[in-house]
């Protein structure tokens, strides 16, 4: 980003340059642009990644397809308590692992016999995920789905059979326990292993076929890309847009540092989703009991991938006895606790916005603290250095900065930044680039009556639906789990 003389730029808007376009066209959608169904998932924000199998009762990450499937047998298992506790936790949906690397599926799957039919659970009658998706209606959650083309069990894995077989069970998940809102796809293959070319051209089309509005997840998306790592760290610059052409999944996917980043102007649109467990495995393990995140851990996770453009989707494994642990599940309501807390009163609601420009009163600067996502504020042109200050009226002790650009509209600022009133003077208090779905600024605590945002390279006429301002509570001291 280019350096910013700001005390320069704070002199250069004072209110009374403010100025107000005639015009009040709403701007014409700049790049790529976000489907209706990526824009629901995106206002999601927030939901839960189940890894639960065989390999919760080996003590394995990764399953070798060998295990008896016998060894399956969660004698209490309750999906319902699973999604009281996501729903308990804020979180707006559960993605379960209903095939894992080792083949075996948590249904009775008709193209396999590696399987919860095979298994001691429930003499062989049990199916998970029509659990798990009954529990998900009951409490108002979505519902989504893993499956890993990889197997390691199947005899057909490494032949050209294998993609259509493959097919047909991502169609038996389809039809049998939708509606889905996300399919989540990786491209591990193993080293070593059979080789597989996975084809993911005819698995998208299985799942757009009967469940069009999910999103489908993977490396590349195209509904939500991964962003190239798995400890909660979205790039500090985010695009939401990503140019895919050439590029797989898997081995054949961009680098890691550009599924972070995303590409600027990018052809797609295909937005970041922030994967990573509440403890150091994906599957239980009784020994990380004492090994779950802290809060000042998650409250970081949730800054930097909710506050970074991007979906947290917080993995909670499920135990032997086929419950989360009471360790997980204290864990996230301090997290839900804290973060109610934090964003509770947005102290810019309602206050008085003076823009240096704006395209009329209806794309007036007032509609940033109305609290309506619905609405935004643009310049009605390509405007460099825009400004915006909200009058807090006296001064109040802040935190937390939250800005929100309108995206159906595309995503269009590539850096900004935020000055505060000092009682003298407005001084620096942060610089970034993107914002996207959502920024989450957070900063020591100050005191100001006055805050500022300098739109300093808009890629076209910028467009806010919100800003809001807080003062989340101190971290409360660290507890055992």
């Amino acid at each position: 980003m280019k350096t910013i003389h700001y005390l320069i730029a704070a002199g250069l808007f004072s209110l009374s340059t403010t100025s107000t376009a005639l015009a009040q066209k709403a701007p014409a959608p700049y790049g790529a642009i976000p489907t209706t169904h990526q824009l629901e998932w995106q206002n999601m924000e927030y939901y839960m990644f189940i890894h639960f199998g065989p390999n919760t009762f080996t003590d394995k990450e990764w399953g070798h397809g060998d295990e008896d499937p016998k060894v399956f047998n969660p004698k209490k298992l309750d999906a319902r308590q699973w999604a009281r506790t996501a729903k308990a936790a804020g979180m707006k949906a559960i993605i379960i692992t209903a095939k894992h690397h080792d083949g075996f599926c948590l249904f009775p799957s008709k193209y396999s016999t590696h399987t919860v039919r095979e298994s001691n659970w429930k003499d062989g009658k049990g199916d998970v995920l029509k659990e798990l998706s009954a529990a998900c209606k009951e409490y108002g959650l979505k519902f989504g789905v893993y499956l890993s083309p990889w197997d390691r069990n199947h005899p057909k894995y490494g032949t050209a059979e294998y993609n259509e077989i493959f097919a047909k069970t991502l169609k038996e998940v389809h039809t049998q326990y939708g509606p889905i809102f996300e399919q989540w796809f990786d491209g591990a293959k193993g080293e070593g292993e059979k080789k597989q070319d996975y084809d993911f051209k005819l698995f998208n089309s299985v799942v757009y076929e009967h469940n069009p509005q999910a999103i489908i997840f993977s490396d590349i998306g195209p509904g939500a890309r991964w962003m190239g790592n798995e400890n909660g760290v979205a790039g500090e610059t985010n695009w939401s847009t990503l140019n895919t052409d050439g590029f797989g999944v898997g081995a054949d996917a961009p680098k890691a540092t550009v599924l972070n980043t995303g590409n600027e102007d990018g052809k797609y649109w295909i937005p970041a989703e922030v994967d990573v467990s509440i403890r150091p495995g994906w599957f239980y393990s009784a020994s990380t009991d004492d090994k779950v995140k802290t809060l000042e851990q998650l409250v970081s996770i949730y800054h930097t991938s909710v506050g970074r453009n991007g979906n947290l989707l917080l993995n909670v494994p499920v135990d032997r006895d086929g419950l989360i642990h009471p360790n997980d599940s204290t864990r996230l309501m301090e997290l839900r606790r804290y973060l109610d807390a934090s964003f509770k009163t947005n102290l810019a609601k309602g206050k008085k916005v003076i823009a240096s420009t704006e395209a009329g009163k209806k794309y007036g600067a007032q509609n940033l603290t109305d609290g309506n996502a619905n609405t935004y504020w643009t310049t009605g042109g390509m405007v460099k250095n825009a400004t915006i200050t909200i009058d807090l009226g006296k001064p109040t002790q802040l935190n937390r900065i939250v800005l929100q650009e309108y995206i159906s509209l595309g995503q269009r600022i590539s850096s900004f930044m935020v000055m505060y009133w000092d009682g003298k003077a407005y001084k620096l208090l942060d610089q970034q680039t993107t914002i996207g779905h959502k920024r989450i600024l957070a900063f020591p605590t100050i005191t100001s009556s006055k805050i500022r945002i300098i739109i300093t390279e808009p890629n076209a006429d910028p467009v806010l639906s919100e800003i809001g301002v807080y003062l989340a509570p101190p971290l409360p001291k660290p507890t055992a789990p």
